[in-house]
């Protein structure tokens, strides 16, 4: 017994000292940084690029093998999102430096990094989210530290080390981007409370996001996501809608929280939307398959069981003890109720899409704020409508992004849509986070204005009319 104790002791001390190392030698990477022109940096930020780009297919299957979660060919995809799509914006765009200047205001912006950052990586996306904040980073002017969850150490240690080597051969300094190599709680937490790290950039479950935003650094953390999408009296294509739901939420085996969770459909198209559904994969679940699903996916406490997420929809079944056809995408179930007494109305991450039925718009707008406001305020929302009038109340809801038209999954996070590319979408205030937006490099910088006296300073005592 004392020595397994002492083992363990050995491993959580070698964990916190491999802390101590990383963040201290970030630290001198990014002081060996400071004063690099953005030119320099996107040299970096292209090699690492092109670098994560021919490992995506070697990540992604370390990602799917280590973890047990999601689909291989839909993680490559993921992995190459970053460093294509993500990249190319990145590259087209200032972060450091002279940002943008107002002649007529005599206003210059100039961005300065922030230091070394601390990444939080989840075990759902760890390549991808992995590759996401490495560009982040680097295209900043910041280093970075990543601490993986610890059943996606090796793939998220071998991203790193991808990056880290591109940069390097760029001619960056060694330890811009490293990665702790025996994650643990107490050594991701004592990351976050290290005085080298200037950010704690988070990604994962609700107890690690409240962990970061209690480290005492600035933090810019995301967590849970319950995306309702709504099929509208005026939806363009029911049977279009109905394959862009199913498309996000079954992508990698839903392990994207902006991907739907749940369908209001207006009773008007109702029975083209459903019929349309059910042919692109939906599987229907009665009332015993629906139990049986809910004990699979839930603990007695309320909470997913990690065995259950990342799943493909025939194999959730086979777990509760049902069949599907081969051929089935999505489980499908029909409710009536929002709450935690409902659990298929929560967040899953997993091809499950519970199904709600509205009389008219308000009633689906109602629904759609109930459906966010368990545990899903502050995220995404999909709106299938064509009128105006019919798609304006939804900007009222609780949501960071309200994509129309487009599957959530790919609007959300800014490739069908004009919102800003990336793999970590902010939900704001709503759900205690500081920031709304979709982070970028620009989130990750201070930015400076260099104003010039453009009014006499002594007329500040001088009266003002209104």
């Amino acid at each position: 017994m004392t020595a397994a104790i002492d083992t363990a002791l050995d491993a959580d001390l070698a964990a916190l000292a491999d802390v101590r190392a990383k963040a201290r030698a970030a630290r001198r990477a990014f002081e060996a940084l400071e004063g690099t022109d953005q030119e320099t940096l996107d040299r970096y930020v292209r090699a690492m690029a092109l670098a994560g780009t021919k490992a995506a297919e070697e990540l992604a299957r370390l990602a799917v093998d280590e973890t047990g979660y999601g689909v291989y060919e839909h993680k490559i995809y993921k992995n190459r999102y970053n460093t294509g799509f993500v990249a190319k914006w990145m590259l087209e765009r200032r972060a450091v430096g002279v940002l943008w200047v107002d002649d007529a205001a005599r206003v210059t912006a100039v961005g300065a990094p922030m230091g070394v950052i601390g990444s939080i990586i989840p075990v759902t996306n760890p390549t991808s989210t992995t590759l996401f904040k490495s560009l982040a980073a680097v295209k900043s002017g910041n280093a970075i530290v990543h601490a993986p969850h610890p059943r996606a150490a090796r793939c998220t240690l071998r991203t790193a080390e991808i990056m880290a080597d591109a940069a390097v051969s760029a001619g960056a300094p060694e330890d811009l981007v490293s990665c702790l190599v025996e994650p643990t709680l107490p050594s991701t937490q004592e990351l976050m409370r290290r005085a080298e790290v200037a950010l704690v950039l988070a990604t994962g479950g609700p107890g690690m996001v409240r962990a970061a935003y209690s480290s005492g650094k600035p933090t810019i953390a995301v967590g849970a996501g319950n995306v309702p999408a709504y099929v509208g009296e005026s939806v363009p294509d029911a049977a279009e809608a109905a394959e862009m739901i199913i498309a996000s939420k079954s992508f990698d085996n839903g392990t994207a929280c902006v991907a739907e969770q749940s369908v209001v459909v207006v009773d008007a198209v109702a029975p083209a939307f459903l019929a349309a559904f059910e042919a692109r994969g939906a599987y229907w679940l009665d009332a015993a398959q629906q139990d049986a699903l809910v004990r699979v996916l839930f603990d007695e406490r309320g909470a997913l069981r990690p065995g259950a997420v990342g799943q493909s929809a025939v194999r959730l079944a086979e777990l509760s003890g049902f069949t599907v056809p081969s051929t089935t995408r999505v489980l499908a179930a029909e409710l009536h109720s929002v709450g935690v007494e409902t659990p298929l109305s929560r967040e899953i991450l997993g091809p499950v899409l519970s199904v709600y039925s509205a009389r008219d718009a308000a009633e689906g707008l109602r629904r759609c704020r109930e459906i966010l406001a368990l545990d899903g305020e502050g995220h995404t929302t999909a709106v299938h409508a064509a009128d105006p009038e019919e798609i304006a109340p939804f900007g009222t809801l609780p949501a960071g992004r309200i994509v129309i038209n487009t599957p959530a999954l790919f609007g959300g996070m800014g490739y069908s849509t004009e919102v800003d590319p990336s793999f970590q979408l902010g939900t704001g205030t709503w759900s205690g986070s500081i920031c709304s937006d979709n982070v970028t490099p620009l989130h990750l910088i201070n930015i400076k204005r260099i104003a010039h006296e453009v009014r006499p300073w002594r007329t500040v005592y001088d009266p003002v009319e209104l």
